[in-house]
């Protein structure tokens, strides 16, 4: 029998690739900020997150899983703890500092939810199409995202709540009764908080109700109708509902020169940037937009903007190739390793990885409003580099036991 490979290259390279790239950007970014620091305390993060790799990669499948729910409630209690100690940064109460260093609990909190999540979905006792197992399973992620919530941080509840679906869908449960909670979250999203929620969550109640009774295409039929009413609602109500904020994020996201001094000005400045950046790039420090700072949060949020004009198309591409290769293996993984809680758990993990590449990347190009969504192991920001890099260390765990998980 061939033997198989202890490391996945198709893992390891993106895992090499995109924080080294993260931290040439970041070194670019923060160049003659007059805080050098910010380079330091992110190779800083990139080595705790080696040593973080080599601790998931080497520890047993069983014992992760084992005590995903320890690690899930030890963040809920992090998150708890951010609401009355924590350090606000850009309007968000979402940060612990450590010495030097500041940790953001929310973005470890994503893996520690993801393996909830898929333990208790592989569970031989868990019946998805079940509603108590349901509410269950919605309320691992929802517990979490109220926490992030009341810290304000509405980029990262989103991307939060991008695990449910792929995750639940997986399990076995319905895609057109679940279409009836992809509607809330679209509220959500916009800013329909406290009030629309609720009721729209009842009537989800209510026609998943419907549907254990097995009534032929209703809830199909109400998928339909309860998004049509929803669409509706946002349209007739937005003013009035949503914050001036959110409206002005809307009003620059469709029209940027309505404010180019203002709301519409980082977008602006993006395109600016990417255009200038022409097929290879102005070369590393030479950005115009970058050196000189044009371009706010251009180390975390617009960091993109960075690569596109310093190495141009060729560094874009060369950066969205590495995360393609990375999304396409573990795609390719929840398929060959037939485990349940592997399949559960990259499926949780591709889809927040996907949902922050496409957020992020949309919001420099002006298709995505800007919501504050970092870029995965580029962006600076030591948790969620090291939480990433966890997330592929436990992937690649998963190859080099793929044998015995049932390969």
């Amino acid at each position: 029998m061939e033997k198989q490979p202890k490391l996945d290259l198709w893992l390891l390279i993106p895992l090499i690739g995109l924080p080294v790239m993260g931290l040439m950007t970041v070194y670019s970014a923060t160049h003659g900020t007059g805080d050098p620091t910010l380079f330091y305390r992110q190779l800083v993060w990139a080595i705790i997150g080696i040593v973080a790799v080599i601790f998931v990669y080497y520890n047993d499948v069983r014992v992760i899983r084992d005590n995903s729910y320890i690690f899930y409630v030890i963040c809920l209690l992090l998150l708890v703890v951010v609401l009355f100690f924590g350090k606000n940064v850009g309007g968000h109460k979402s940060w612990v500092k450590i010495g030097f260093l500041s940790f953001q609990p929310s973005e470890i909190a994503k893996m520690a939810t993801i393996l909830a999540m898929a333990r208790f979905l592989s569970d031989d006792k868990t019946d998805i199409k079940s509603i108590p197992h349901l509410l269950i399973a919605l309320g691992i992620p929802i517990l979490p995202v109220l926490l992030i919530m009341l810290q304000g941080d509405m980029g990262t509840t989103i991307t939060f709540l991008s695990i449910m679906a792929p995750m639940i869908i997986i399990a076995g449960f319905d895609i057109y009764i679940l279409m009836l909670f992809g509607f809330p979250f679209l509220l959500l999203a916009a800013g329909f908080i406290n009030v629309y929620i609720p009721v729209l969550m009842a009537i989800a109640l209510f026609a998943l109700l419907i549907y254990q009774q097995k009534k032929f295409m209703v809830h199909q039929l109400l998928s339909v109708g309860f998004g049509l009413a929803a669409g509706i609602l946002t349209n007739r109500f937005a003013a009035e509902i949503l914050k001036p904020h959110q409206m002005k994020r809307i009003e620059t996201f469709l029209d940027p020169m309505s404010d180019p001094r203002g709301a519409g000005y980082n977008v602006l400045q993006a395109k600016i940037a990417i255009s200038s950046g022409g097929f290879f790039g102005k070369g590393f420090l030479q950005g115009t937009q970058t050196q000189l700072r044009f371009i706010p949060a251009q180390w975390t949020d617009f960091i993109f903007c960075v690569i596109a004009e310093e190495l141009g198309f060729i560094g874009a591409a060369l950066l969205i190739s590495l995360y393609l290769m990375l999304i396409l293996r573990l795609i390719w993984a929840i398929f060959s390793i037939k485990n349940r809680f592997v399949e559960l758990t990259l499926a949780g993990f591709v889809s927040l990885l996907f949902i922050h590449v496409v957020i992020n990347v949309g919001m420099t190009i002006g298709l995505v409003p800007v919501i504050g969504v970092p870029l995965p192991f580029v962006s600076y920001g030591g948790s969620s580099l090291v939480g990433n890099m966890m997330m592929v260390g436990l992937a690649l765990n998963f190859f080099r036991n793929k044998r015995s998980l049932g390969y």
